[in-house]
């Protein structure tokens, strides 16, 4: 079962869904008849990721709270139960909702650090900071950066958001353009932070254009 978890992971990360989904499927008809609670956990936090890759947010979330369901009736260890929130986070983020999300990433990242975990502490920690720019608050990001734990993290991935969070706060998007070419690898190489970043610069666009017409009644199209 580990082997075919491990497979169906691979294919996964290959973005063969199709296979991926029929060896979780079926792994989880096996394992609730061995009423496996932990395995049942893996399995559909797995499933949870593969649909939200497919982008079908509905079958991830109820994925998700099947996990979380059978982690509830069991000792669930740290690193699995710091999986548990990083994919709640991720969900929530997906639906808007980044209050929600920074707490969960919040816990993760708390996790991860705890476990030594480097690469998933700092993934989470830059989940943590967009949460804080996309609710419009990016000067948050330095208080969360001079944080202990936070500056044990501090690399490119993390000046990353915080040329981001000081482009947003600017409302510059020269300055946002500079920080994705600048921090490509570390920007686009992330789907969770390249899908939040595109609605952000959407964002910070429509302001420019609001403040360009915003001083004219009437303004002609070659203007703007």
């Amino acid at each position: 079962q580990n082997l075919e978890l491990r497979l169906a992971s691979l294919f996964l990360q290959r973005r063969r869904f199709p296979e991926a989904l029929e060896i979780v499927q079926s792994l989880a008809r096996e394992v609730k008849k061995m009423d496996d609670k932990k395995e049942l956990v893996e399995i559909f936090l797995l499933e949870s990721r593969i649909h939200h890759a497919l982008r079908n947010l509905g079958r991830a979330r109820a994925s998700l709270t099947a996990a979380r369901t059978n982690a509830n009736a069991i000792y669930c260890p740290p690193p699995l139960q710091a999986q548990i929130d990083l994919m709640a986070g991720t969900l929530y983020a997906e639906e808007l909702d980044y209050k929600t999300a920074h707490s969960y990433f919040y816990e993760a990242f708390e996790a991860y650090s705890t476990l030594g975990e480097e690469r998933l502490a700092i993934s989470t920690l830059k989940y943590m900071l967009l949460c804080k720019i996309m609710t419009n608050n990016p000067e948050e990001v330095n208080s969360i950066l001079s944080n202990k734990t936070a500056r044990n993290y501090v690399g490119p991935d993390v000046e990353a958001m915080r040329a981001v969070a000081q482009a947003y706060s600017n409302r510059s998007l020269l300055e946002f353009q500079r920080a994705l070419e600048k921090f490509n690898n570390e920007l686009q190489g992330d789907p969770l932070i390249k899908t939040h970043l595109g609605n952000l610069y959407d964002q910070l666009l429509e302001q420019n254009l609001c403040r360009i017409v915003e001083p004219f009644s009437r303004v002609e199209i070659a203007h703007v």
